[in-house]
Order: structure tokens, then C-alpha cells, then sequence
């Protein structure tokens, strides 16, 4: 660790640069100090347009050679963090964003490269968010907006889309609702939090959770009270006939139509089970139908909602067809539900964007939504496609799994070999996630998952230009050894 140090009684700063604290770490010093460097302006320690210290005096300052500080600015120049013109010095490039990784996603360590792919999970390609029809329809929406849209409005969210979803969700995802019963919330996260407190309010103790899933929001469910006992899933999805043994649970979340994160859709038997314990048991099911747009080999499995209205509460947002960051979902309640949903929002996020819920509502009722899905239902198959086919010709040994839809798949590696796949990722730069980070079990749940070592592989998010590098980098990580024939199912 050093410290840089201008010396400000020569002269003024602009002169010299700005002081610098350095960590210098790393198998050499320039590689240290390039990365030291590198960190101080990704990180926003530096502005734009901020001066560095000139090469000698920072060399003098940490008791280096003042070509390797030569060396560094260069590489770091043609990396474009820096500029440098005669007589102007060297300076942060005014172009260079200040960068924090997003939630959930993988810190580098000191001794791996920074992410260079994108194939986590959980996100689109966020390259094609539809910016000039979305722009063209939001002009369109704010020209015909009545006043009062500006005011505090319906908790439920504005009329105008919770009418285009009622249409959109009954053509598309066999859903049965009138707008009445629609309440706009941002995202699943939101809705399924004020679904907690109601469940809290309703006397429920425990929501069945399935074996493997996100435990954000197996957290979400503990936090507001809830006890959340695991449900077995095996190649039909979720195992229904196991909700009669668990105790006190008023609820259960499950992923029917492409169970999260092993793709595979819920049985039709296990479907009508499902609505059945719910009618014996007076419970609920809360369908999360996250990319049930996304089917690639036939069409859609339809929502569960449609089996029974009054049973099930269906989620759905458009954060894998549009983005996340939209923060725009909903949730169809059966009518039971709507004052006390309505209830727990007014206690908080008592309202979401009026202008995002007017764009989308004429985004969905111009046709645009549908022509967008459209797109990217062909372009994730295209892309999926060619992960197979790559895989079938560099890594025949892997068997990629779960239904062709959605935006992730599974990649199944011979036994014990997930953990050093995944850190074997990292130092390529390359951000993965095995199934065991989604694996839920409780050590009184009266099942054990059988051990499965495997990657969860999100084939959608990577740009264009990502795309190839990212396949490569993968298959060079991947194990050579045969373990069966590739099965798309």
C-alpha cells in the first residue's frame, strides 16, 4: 500500500495532479499498479477529466522505476480509462462512467479479470430494449393522458393498463380476469412482498417453496414471518403430492410453466393436484409466470391461473420480455384478495409510475409488445440453438437440460466437477452460477435432492458482440469427459 503524494508547495495542483491513495497489489508492480489505477477511476475516486500525478513525481512517491509508471498510463490509455495530450498531461477520459456491480452479481477477486461476459442469470439482452417504439409510444401516451393521470391516482395502478394486460394475459397466457381484479405493482419482488403481509394478515404461517429457486425470495418470505418448508422437484416439476404432509402452510410458490432455474414445466396431473389442495385446503397458489412468453419448441404452457381464478395469484412483470428496469408488474388477485392487497400497498409503495404505466398500456394495445416478444421469442431460440450446437461440437459430454424456452438452461457436468467450472469461469471473466446456488433443502424435510453438479447457463443476456466470446469461453472451461447425448426434451 502506498500513498501518492503531490508535492503541493511547488506549485498548485493542477500542476502536478491530484493526490492518490494506492493499494498496489498483484505478482508485479506494474501489473499491481495498473490495476491500482484502473480501480481508482472505475470506482469514481476519480472524475472525469481529473488530472494524475505526473509519471515521475508519482514513481518518486511510491518508490518505482517512472517507466513503469509510463507503462501503466499507456495501457490503461488504450483501454480508454485514461487521455493523454502533450502539454495537457494525463487525465481520466471524460466518457468513463463511475461502475458498482449490480445486486447479487460476482465480486472479482484481487487475482481474477473483471467480468468480460454476461451469463448470469436473471436478466435479457438489455441491448435490445425497444428505445424508438418505446419513446414513440410514451410521446403518443403523454400527449392523450387525462390530467388527473398526474395526481395519486388508483392503488390498483392506472385503468388503462390493467385493461391492456386483462386482453393481453386472457390471449396469451389463458389468464381470467377483468381489470378490476389487476393490481400494478414494480416487479415480482413488490407484489409478492405485499402478498406476505396479507398471507401475515390472513393468519398463514408457512409458504411452500420449491427445492430449487431464489432464496431472495425464500428471504423475502422469512423475514415478513413466514416459515418457508422446501417442496421436492424432480423431471415433472414440483412433487404436489408432498404439500398434504407439511404442516401449517397456507401457500405455496412454484414456477409451473418452466420451473426457475431447472426449465421444466409442471405435469398436467401435478397442475390439476395443484388446484385441488388448494380447494381442500382453502390455500393458495402463487404462480410466478416469469418468461412464460418464452416457449421455443411448441407453444406456451398456459398459466395455472386459468384452472381456478379464486385459487391462484398470478405474477407477472415485464422485466425478462422488456427489461428490469422498467420496474413494471402486476399481480391478478382472485377478488378475496383485493382489499387487503390494496390495503398493504396504500401502508407503502402506494403507487407506481403513471407515465410507465401509460407507455406500456399503448405499447401493449398498438401491437408493439406482441411484435417485440415475437422478436426475441425467435432471437433466444436462435441463441439457444447455437449453444447446443456448439456444445454438441467442443463439449459432446455435456447434456444440456430442461425445456427449449425461457432465457437460461442446464448444463450437466459429470460429478463433482461444479465448483472448480464455476471459479474456473471467474478467471476467464466469465460470471456463472451452479444449481447448488439455488438448491433449498431443511434438514426435517423427509427427502434428500440427489446430488447433481451442473451449470445455470442465461443464453439470452449477452450482446451481440458478447455472444461468441462468451460461447468460447465457456467451452474452454467446460469437461471433455462423455457423460450422454445432448436431450432438448
Amino acid at each position: 500500500m502506498a500513498d501518492s503524494r503531490t508535492n503541493s508547495a511547488a506549485g498548485p495542483p493542477s500542476a502536478f495532479g491530484a493526490d492518490l491513495h494506492l493499494e498496489l497489489r498483484g505478482p508485479g508492480l506494474r501489473a499491481g499498479l495498473t490495476d491500482a489505477l484502473r480501480e481508482v477511476v472505475r470506482t469514481g475516486r476519480l472524475a472525469p477529466g481529473s488530472r494524475l500525478p505526473a509519471s515521475r513525481s508519482l514513481a518518486a512517491d511510491l518508490g518505482v522505476s517512472r517507466n513503469t509508471v509510463v507503462e501503466a498510463y499507456a495501457e490503461l490509455v488504450a483501454e480508454g480509462w485514461l487521455t493523454a495530450q502533450q502539454g495537457s498531461g494525463t487525465r481520466v477520459a471524460p466518457g468513463v462512467e463511475k461502475q458498482r456491480p449490480a445486486p447479487g452479481a460476482p465480486r472479482a477477486r484481487p487475482d481474477e479479470p473483471r467480468p468480460r461476459y454476461g451469463l448470469w442469470t436473471g436478466a435479457p439482452d438489455l441491448a435490445t430494449f425497444p428505445r424508438t417504439q418505446w419513446l414513440t409510444v410514451a410521446r403518443r401516451a403523454l400527449t392523450a393522458a387525462p390530467h388527473g393521470a398526474f395526481g395519486y391516482g388508483d392503488a390498483r395502478g392506472r385503468m388503462e393498463l390493467r385493461t391492456a394486460l386483462a386482453d393481453y394475459l386472457a390471449r396469451a397466457r389463458g389468464v381470467y380476469a377483468e381489470p378490476d381484479q389487476i393490481v400494478i405493482c414494480s416487479g415480482f419482488h413488490h407484489g409478492l412482498a405485499l402478498m406476505a403481509q396479507v398471507l401475515r394478515v390472513r393468519r398463514v404461517r408457512g409458504v411452500a417453496v420449491e427445492a430449487y429457486g431464489l432464496d431472495l425470495f425464500r428471504d423475502l418470505l422469512a423475514n415478513a414471518g413466514l416459515h418457508t418448508p422446501p417442496l421436492y422437484v424432480d423431471d415433472h416439476g414440483a412433487r404436489i403430492d408432498d404439500l398434504a404432509r407439511l404442516r401449517e402452510v397456507g401457500a405455496v410458490l412454484m414456477t409451473p410453466a418452466h420451473q426457475y432455474p431447472t426449465g421444466v414445466a409442471l405435469r398436467p396431473d401435478r397442475r390439476t393436484a395443484a388446484v385441488e389442495w388448494a380447494r381442500a385446503t382453502g390455500g393458495l397458489i402463487l404462480e410466478d409466470d416469469y418468461d412464460g412468453e418464452f416457449r421455443y419448441d411448441r407453444q406456451p404452457v398456459g398459466a395455472l391461473q386459468g384452472l381456478d381464478p379464486e385459487r391462484v395469484v398470478y405474477f407477472g412483470s415485464v422485466s425478462k420480455s422488456l427489461a428490469p428496469g422498467v420496474r413494471l408488474g402486476w399481480m391478478v388477485l382472485p377478488e378475496e384478495l383485493i382489499p387487503q392487497i390494496v390495503a398493504a400497498k396504500g401502508h407503502g409503495d402506494y403507487m407506481t409510475s403513471a407515465l410507465e404505466q401509460l407507455t406500456l398500456a399503448e405499447f401493449i394495445t398498438s401491437g408493439a409488445y406482441d411484435r417485440h416478444v415475437r422478436s426475441m421469442r425467435l432471437r433466444y431460440r436462435r441463441r439457444r440453438d447455437q449453444l447446443v450446437e456448439v456444445l454438441r461440437q467442443r463439449a459432446p459430454g455435456i447434456r444440456v437440460t430442461g425445456m427449449a424456452a425461457g432465457l437460461q438452461t442446464v448444463l450437466e457436468l459429470p460429478r463433482g466437477t461444479e465448483s472448480s467450472v464455476v471459479q474456473a469461469a471467474a478467471r476467464q471473466g466469465l460470471p456463472i452460477r451452479g444449481l447448488a446456488q439455488f438448491r433449498y433443502e431443511v434438514a426435517d424435510c423427509g427427502w434428500q435432492l440427489p446430488e447433481r453438479d451442473a451449470l445455470v447457463v442465461n443464453y439470452a443476456a449477452p450482446s451481440d458482440s458478447a455472444w461468441a466470446g462468451a460461447l468460447d469461453a465457456l467451452c474452454r472451461v467446460l469437461p471433455s469427459r462423455r457423460v450422454s447425448k445432448v436431450d432438448l426434451e
